[in-house]
């Protein structure tokens, strides 16, 4: 059944890579497959899957979903528009920032979603192309959603499965290299792209004519952005106030649709459940992975690679773990991957390795058009506009800032966790 176990899941991992199906549909059939063979009990199935991390997802989908109609994320994109003057390293380095702050609070896919269709807008208004506005807006994107627990969903995994792991340890350990990587990152596509930054002539005065306030829905707007706020701080006071993640996010959530004034089948709309459901099905297909002993002969692998030696296990996965999600999808990767980090420090907690995971798959994120599900929104929103952009073109962009990015969290582990 060990067989069963690896070959569905390699195969599930080889079809959602080459695009053969909806990645959904391919990890609920790969999940469906390992339960009717017998590589896992219905019982343990259902035990393999983490309510946590879906229930944080659900809760975070219906808070942002019930904001959005307020035009606040609206608002705050053409007020960047607007402090950019019209020039463009000023518009690359406030859109990365206006993006890397809504990925870390949000969620990476959430705000790419909601900042796309402005980068479609500027580029019109300044007659700019557009690919350089939204390719600065992925990268931001997955490493703004580094710094958080809830920034990027294998932060969400490791944060709802490790429970020595608060959201204030996430924001005090990997925030500080996730804006460091975000500086860097905006300074290079910037340097890169800025030959074909030249912002039209009048830029100026169609900048000075947006008016961010017209987006505002001033309907029930104080008490969505209080109910927004509210979450946000019970996150960070999760730890000390003893209360999972998705309890406040769950709470929130409740609390939003009170206030907010929409009908509940509205809000559930607003959750993607494609998403969540892909979760489930990947849940499955790792649990049997666990129950069938791979992920255990992985994890006995890998010490023996690396010697026992907790930097070179730290290291192999950072590096690892960003070459898998650039070939598959940082989510399936980094769930079969929390369950080897569980099996080489089955000894004792070690968060560093921990760390190295987050960084790995989120930074991973960037090299590829499949590494995250933001890459994917991004490409899918240009390509209803009319500009295509290939594997190849991602590629040549998302490589360079992976390895830089990877070579700035190496030395931030080596320095400061290692």
């Amino acid at each position: 059944m060990a067989v069963v176990a690896a070959s569905a899941f390699a195969v599930a991992l080889l079809a959602i890579a080459l695009e053969f199906g909806h990645r959904t549909k391919v990890a609920l059939v790969g999940a469906a497959i390992v339960v009717v063979v017998g590589g896992l009990e219905v019982e343990t199935a259902i035990e393999s899957v983490d309510w946590a991390t879906l229930g944080l997802l659900v809760g975070m989908m219906i808070i942002v979903g019930l904001t959005e109609p307020t035009g606040v994320f609206s608002y705050l994109a053409l007020q960047v528009a607007r402090l950019s003057g019209g020039l463009p390293f000023r518009l690359i380095v406030l859109l990365a920032l206006m993006t890397g702050v809504l990925s870390a609070f949000l969620d990476n896919l959430t705000a790419i979603l909601l900042v796309v269709p402005i980068s479609l807008q500027l580029s019109r208004l300044l007659e700019l192309p557009v690919v350089p506005l939204v390719l600065v807006q992925v990268m931001a994107s997955n490493i703004g959603g580094t710094a958080t627990l809830i920034g990027d969903p294998p932060n969400i995994m490791i944060g709802t499965h490790v429970e020595q792991l608060s959201f204030l340890d996430f924001i005090i350990t990997l925030g500080p290299v996730a804006a460091l990587t975000l500086l860097v990152m905006t300074v290079l596509l910037y340097a890169f792209y800025r030959r074909s930054l030249r912002p039209s002539p009048d830029a100026r005065e169609r900048i000075a004519e947006l008016d961010p306030g017209a987006q505002l829905k001033r309907e029930r707007l104080l008490p969505i952005l209080i109910v927004l706020g509210g979450t946000i701080v019970g996150f960070f006071l999760h730890a000390p106030l003893h209360v999972e993640p998705v309890v406040v996010a769950m709470t929130g959530a409740t609390v939003m649709l009170l206030v907010a004034g929409r009908e509940l089948e509205w809000a559930l709309e607003r959750v993607e459940w494609g998403t969540i459901f892909f979760f489930l099905g990947l849940f499955v297909m790792v649990g049997a992975l666990e129950e069938r002993g791979v992920i255990g002969r992985l994890a006995d692998g890998m010490a023996d690679i690396t010697g026992g030696s907790k930097t070179a296990e730290a290291l192999v996965v950072l590096w690892g773990a960003a070459a898998g999600s650039a070939l598959v999808d940082n989510i399936p990767f980094t769930a079969a991957m929390i369950p080897v980090v569980d099996e080489l420090h089955a000894d004792g907690f070690d968060d560093a390795t921990w760390w190295a995971l987050a960084l790995g798959a989120c930074f991973g994120g960037n090299a590829t058009l499949i590494a995250a599900a933001a890459n994917v929104a991004a490409v899918s929103a240009l390509a209803r506009s009319g500009t295509r952009i290939t594997f190849p073109q991602f590629l040549a962009i998302g490589l360079p800032v992976t390895v830089v990015s990877l070579v700035i969290a190496t030395a931030y582990l080596l320095a400061f966790q290692l």
